[in-house]
């Protein structure tokens, strides 16, 4: 991972937002607001949040007396997040560092966080903080994706910036949000941060939008592969994009497009 990859500013969390969230977060968003409702914590705290997709999903789901604590260490995408919210007095929001972590040991009955751990420069101290603030018996719930290559739209992304660039092919998505997907590495980075009770179960869904258009903004612009077309050369964000699209519509046609994304979701009991 480079320190470009965990720069969601600018316009980033709006396009994040707009288009990436429906695109593939909605439905596993829904799948861990499920799993984490289903334990009726009285406690729970998210870690980088992102747009608040997932509080979005879970916030209903909970006690009327619960405590939902929602962190981010990128302070624009939680204001974002927070902005998309209804008011809601049980929510507390506040930018936090998932690898050191502002809260007393056993306060949480349940630790959650979507599709941020591939993030974390050391995932290791991640979890073990993520421990350390979990009551025994808690839940650390989190996800992952799979690789790219069965997560489709991108791939495709992926291969059309990298023909626009390609003696420096930007490779911010492989690399970083799916790049973290061995069950086996998981497990032992979980252990070492002392989880010893650890499941994944893993999830295929179809990924849906209206047009080839609406995936490649989604990624080319909605996430960090943005920076790192614009440090390749900023003057060409659109014609990688439209090249996105018009690979996506190769493959998957010209009007709505459907593809094949998978993903994990991790349960480690404290």
């Amino acid at each position: 991972m480079t320190a470009s990859d965990k720069e969601f500013t600018g316009s980033i969390p709006e396009f994040y937002d707009t288009y990436l969230v429906p695109l593939i977060f909605g439905v596993y968003a829904n799948d861990l607001a499920d799993r984490v409702a289903a334990l009726a914590p009285e406690s729970v705290l998210e870690t980088a949040a992102g747009s608040g997709v997932v509080p979005r999903a879970l916030a209903g789901r909970l006690g009327a007396n619960a405590r939902y604590v929602v962190t981010d260490l990128n302070q624009p995408m939680l204001d974002h997040a927070a902005s998309k919210q209804g008011a809601d007095d049980r929510i507390e929001w506040r930018q936090a560092d998932a690898l050191d972590l502002p809260f007393d040991e056993s306060s949480f009955d349940a630790v959650i966080c979507q599709y941020g751990v591939m993030f974390y420069p050391d995932r290791i101290r991640g979890y073990a903080e993520a421990h350390r603030v979990l009551k025994p018996g808690g839940r650390y719930i989190f996800n992952v994706w799979d690789g790219i290559k069965t997560n489709e739209f991108a791939d495709v992304v992926t291969d059309a910036a990298a023909a626009v660039f390609p003696d420096d092919p930007p490779q911010f998505l492989p690399r970083t949000p799916y790049g973290y997907f061995d069950h086996e590495i998981i497990r032992q980075e979980l252990g070492a941060a002392g989880f010893s009770d650890v499941s994944i179960a893993t999830l295929e869904e179809t990924s849906r939008a209206p047009s080839p258009h609406h995936p490649a903004i989604a990624f080319c612009q909605g996430t960090p592969l943005r920076n790192e077309i614009e440090a390749r050369d900023a003057s060409l964000l659109e014609h990688v994009t439209d090249r996105a699209a018009s690979a996506i519509a190769e493959r998957h046609g010209s009007g709505q497009v459907e593809a094949k994304m998978c993903a994990h979701v991790v349960t480690a009991v404290r």
